[in-house]
Parts: C-alpha cells; structure tokens; sequence
C-alpha cells in the first residue's frame, strides 16, 4: 500500500491537491453545529448530548494520531490515507443507521469513535511527505494541506444544511444527510489516496549510502522526553480550546447573541456564520503559516495567544452591542485557531528536524483531544447551567468567555518558554542515515 515514489521531473507541486482532497473531506468535521439543532429536536437531547459526537471524535483524532504516527511514517501516506478513507466514510454510514433507527448511541460510536479514528489518520497522513517535499518553506507547504481542514465545513455547512431542508430535520432526513456524506466523501478522499507520491530519496556516491538529514534530529521517542515538546503540548491545547469552543457552538452562540435585539439572527444565517468561521479558518491556515516562515513560528504565536485573548475580551463585554464586532471578533478567533493548527509542523521541524517529524506531530495531537472535550464542554455546560438559572441571550456564555481568555495566557507564557533541544536529545548523524535509508525504502 506504499505510495510510488515521484518519477524524474515530478512536479512537487501535484502532492498538495492529494493532501487536500483528504482534509477538505475530514474537515466536515466543523460543520459539525449545522446538525446539533435537528439532533437534539429529532431524539430529544441537550446542548451537551448533542455534542458528544463531535467531542469523542476530536479525542479520537488526537489518540489515534498519537498511536498511528509511527505507522504512518513507516507504511507511506498511501497507506495512511486509506485508512482514513475507510474509517471516515464507515463513520457516517454508521451514524445513518444510528438516526434512521433513532439509536444515537450508534451516532456518537459511528460518528465519534469510528469517523474519529479517520480524522486522525487522515490529518497527519501528509504531513511529514510535505515537509519533505518543501523543505525551504514548510510553514507554507503544511498551510495549504492543512487549510483544507479548515475549509472543509466552507463546502459541508452549506451542504449539510440544505439537506436538511431538503431531507426534512427529523431523525429519517438525517439519516439520509449522513449516508449521502458518507458515500460521497470516499469517492473524494479516493482522490488522494491514487495521486499521492513521496519524493526520491537523496543518494551521496556511488556506493548508494543516503545522505544525512542536516540540522538538529530527534526522534519521537526523545521528543516527548524534552520540555518543548510539552510547552508547545500546553500551546496547542489553550489555542484549540478557545477556538474549538466557539466553532462547536458557533450556530446557536450567534443566534443566542442576538436573540433578544432588534435584528435577530435566522437558521440560514446561523449556517452562513458557520461557512464563515470555516473560511476565517482555511484563510488563517495557509496566510498565518506562511507568515510564520517569515517572522518565526514563536512570534507568530505571540499573535495568536494575546491578540486572541483581546479579541474574547471584546466579544464578553461588548459582543452583544454589534453584531459585525461579533462577527468579525470571531473570524479573527478562528483564523488564528486555524493558523495554529498549520504551523505547529513546521514549529516542530524547526525544533526536532523532519527525522520522524509526523509521528512527533501525531504525539502531539493529544493536545487536541483534550482540548476537543475541554472547549465544548466549558461553552456547553456553562449555557447549559446558565439557562437553568433563568438566564438567557448572551449571557449565557458571558463566562465561559472570561475562562477562555485565561486559557490563552496560559498559552501565552508556555510559548515564551520554548527553547532549542538539548544536544543529549539529537540523533548523530552516522545513524541518522541509515535509519532514514530504511524509511525511504520502506516508504
């Protein structure tokens, strides 16, 4: 299941679009909210019931990409995105049995555990082929993969919500919503899976013997040892809570917002925020990340964690007086959650070198897992608790968003303690090589 390895001439700029046929496909993921509403009238469930498809699904992202890493820079991104293909599209189907028989713990398992798996294959199954192909500019080259998570729910809220309207929003309408996703999305991600390639490996002389990687390498096993690592773990996961928060909950938080003013906002505009969101996301993915190749991977997330906490600050306490400061609050939010997402490749590159750089960023996205459970479940539970306290409109989140200004300079002060690796973490070069020989083959 190995990917062929690119013929003389390839163009390097072909890998991109097979990464992204498989990210704009898992990126579904963020339209996730454009189902809540018809959930949780369909089979009677709370904010937080609705949710959890979404939330396991985030964990499940994260630990698989944690335990698949390895595997997937072992068998090829090939292999990898088969996987997700399979897991990804079984996900959804099961999830359609699940509303047609109006059984939802087949949709949280179907949705959440099943789909999860493939989220987190999926994800970094490009990842680390990217960085080889790009080696001069690897901020760029994982943004434009990467952004197409980000968009994924540009393409699906639209789509998932005219469904809805054309299925009907009751649980036999859904289910027909998810087995159309479902079937679709294979073909899609199928794309991928037949255009992907990795590059030719690098011979020295005669005698065949691969060059060594230059610069500091790590291996995974050594990185999650090293504080870096774990500062940049504390980053991640403080600058997906506070976006991921937002973004799950993003259709009902706009309309709660607004709810009690003179120009409230309607279902279909809900869904429109959301396409929004998605696109302030794609956007963020590739511009944030190629600024960061030009300004440093730590400055650019001195924008992320402080210009972020500001932008919440203005939506707690003066959200509700304007809706276009809303708006635009939250684009700024989720360009910079999106941005994060991109350029902790490259920041792990910088700090462990491409020597098994996408099991590394695989170890890493345990930070997403719990952050996937912590921001839902701050924003779900807090309106949840607060709408049984009487209260109502943007209030309920008021909040939730003070903690996630907190998280943020959590975030912040990790960041500024990110330093170079010790030398006794770096692999020498005389067996950097063949190890590396043996990838490439094996690949």
């Amino acid at each position: 299941m190995s990917p062929p390895v690119a013929p003389p001439g390839w163009s390097r700029w072909l890998v991109p679009p097979a990464a992204l046929s498989v990210h704009l496909s898992i990126g579904q993921a963020y339209a996730w909210s454009v189902f809540k509403p018809s959930l949780e009238s369909a089979l009677d469930l709370s904010g937080t019931q609705s949710a959890l498809p979404f939330q396991l699904g985030i964990v499940m992202l994260g630990l698989s990409a944690a335990f698949g890493g390895t595997l997937v820079e072992r068998n090829g991104p090939r292999w990898a995105m088969t996987v997700a293909l399979i897991c990804f599209s079984s996900g959804f189907l099961i999830s359609a049995l699940g509303a047609a028989t109006e059984q939802y713990w087949l949709i949280v398992f179907g949705y959440g555990f099943v789909g999860g798996i493939g989220l987190g294959i999926g994800y970094i199954s490009p990842v680390s082929t990217l960085i080889k192909w790009f080696p001069d500019r690897p901020g760029m080259a994982t943004g434009i993969a990467i952004m197409g998570f980000g968009g994924g729910a540009l393409i699906a809220s639209p789509w998932s919500a005219q469904m809805l309207e054309s299925f009907g929003s009751d649980s036999s309408g859904i289910a027909q919503a998810f087995l159309v996703h479902g079937l679709t999305y294979a073909l899609f991600m199928s794309l991928g899976v037949f255009l992907v390639r990795v590059p030719r490996p690098t011979k020295t002389a005669a005698d065949g013997t691969p060059a060594p990687l230059q610069g500091v390498q790590v291996s995974a096993d050594s990185a999650i040892r090293t504080p870096q690592f774990w500062c940049l773990w504390v980053v991640l996961c403080m600058n997906v809570t506070a976006g991921i928060g937002i973004l799950e909950k993003a259709a009902p938080m706009i309309t709660d917002f607004f709810s009690d003013t003179s120009t409230p906002v309607s279902v279909s505009a809900a869904a429109g925020f959301v396409a929004l969101l998605s696109a302030a996301n794609m956007a963020g993915r590739i511009g944030w990340s190629s600024t960061s190749d030009l300004i440093g991977r730590k400055n650019i997330y001195r924008v992320y964690l402080g210009v972020g906490a500001l932008m919440y600050a203005l939506i707690a306490w003066v959200g509700d007086s304007s809706k276009p400061l809303f708006i635009c609050c939250a684009l700024v939010i989720l360009s910079f959650y999106g941005g994060g997402f991109a350029t902790i490749p490259a920041y792990l590159k910088d700090l462990f070198g491409t020597y098994q750089v996408g099991a590394i960023h695989g170890r890493l996205l345990t930070a997403w897992s719990t952050a996937g459970v912590l921001g839902p479940l701050i924003v779900n539970w807090i309106a949840d608790r607060q709408e049984e306290a009487g209260k109502s409109g943007a209030s309920l989140y008021g909040v939730s968003l003070i903690i996630m200004i907190g998280l943020l300079v959590v975030g912040f002060v990790a960041n500024e303690l990110v330093r170079p690796v010790n030398a006794r973490h770096h692999i020498p070069a005389q067996r950097e090589a063949p190890d590396v020989h043996e990838r490439q083959q094996s690949a």
